[in-house]
């Protein structure tokens, strides 16, 4: 396959801090052992270490693991630290995410009524 990340059912941020020294196989052992779930799915896995200005995404195709890794040259990601598990999250949280915005959006577009106009 060449990396295409749609192939992924479900997306979850590992909140906290991981050491981005990891590679492949630290990043599986870590989904295995610390959180209980399989890697070996099409779910992808994202980690953010303490700079929040990099990432790694791991996901599992039919042939094998793929690692991304996202650099920003300016601003950081607004990750969230204030929890120690693994929190799944919407393709649009992921955009949003990957905009440079928060995953968990505080204010929501509320529906509008029709009304008159003055």
């Amino acid at each position: 396959m060449l990396g295409d990340i749609s192939i992924a059912r479900n997306i979850y941020i590992a909140c906290g801090y991981t050491d981005m020294r990891k590679s492949i196989d630290g990043l599986a052992a870590l989904i295995q052992q610390r959180f209980q779930l399989d890697p070996f799915t099409p779910t992808l896995f994202l980690f953010c270490g303490k700079r929040c200005d990099r990432i790694k995404a791991l996901l599992w195709e039919p042939d094998g693991f793929l690692l991304l890794y996202k650099r920003l040259a300016n601003g950081k990601f607004q990750w969230p630290r204030n929890e120690d598990e693994l929190k799944p999250i919407t393709w649009q949280q992921f955009r949003w995410l990957m905009e440079g915005l928060k995953p968990e959006q505080q204010v929501k577009i509320k529906s509008a009524k029709s009304a008159d106009f003055c």
